[in-house]
């Protein structure tokens, strides 16, 4: 279990939510809103907020907006990514990503094994890196937003975790 290290610093990060639904508007995102209220209890700045359809351009495209806004740091979907026919986030982001991070999605099945049992095999949850920015694609109900938050997220994206965590690691990113 990472240990907090309370001689670093916090250092907040900007993260972008997407929620992918032909169903939700902002008045009924409640897994958005989850992650809304998670990222700003952590300290966090919400830099963006953005509801699309199941649709692989326009995920792209906002996805792309993203990337490209040296505003954002991390971009968190919720929806999508079943295994229906609609369900397209994972190939949207997975043709974003620049190196994939295969232990998210793995370690978010394992966690969520824990509660939802054999079910949870048919979660596609994903994580890369789009050039320098995060991505991380989570399933669309509140508990397994709640459960990749607290469980994986809310660590990863704190600098004062240790051994390690996405934010030390941040600036180097971009590198060659």
């Amino acid at each position: 279990m990472p240990k907090i290290d309370e001689s670093r610093p916090f250092i907040p990060v900007n993260i972008a939510v997407l929620t992918v639904s032909d169903t939700r508007t902002l008045e009924t995102d409640r897994s958005g809103d989850t992650l809304v209220a998670r990222i700003a209890e952590a300290g966090h700045k919400v830099a963006d907020r953005q509801i699309i359809k199941d649709d692989i351009p326009a995920i792209t495209e906002q996805a792309h907006a993203w990337i490209a806004d040296k505003g954002v740091d991390v971009i968190i979907a919720t929806g999508g990514t079943g295994l229906t026919g609609r369900d397209v986030t994972p190939e949207a982001f997975e043709a974003l990503y620049t190196k994939s991070i295969p232990g998210f999605g793995e370690l978010f099945r394992m966690l969520s094994y824990e509660l939802i049992g054999t079910s949870t095999i048919q979660s596609r949850a994903t994580g890369g890196l789009a050039d320098t920015t995060l991505m991380f694609a989570l399933p669309g109900s509140t508990g397994a937003v709640k459960d990749a938050w607290d469980k994986i997220l809310v660590t990863q994206l704190d600098n004062r975790y240790r051994p390690c965590n996405f934010v030390e690691m941040m600036p180097r990113y971009g590198e060659k």
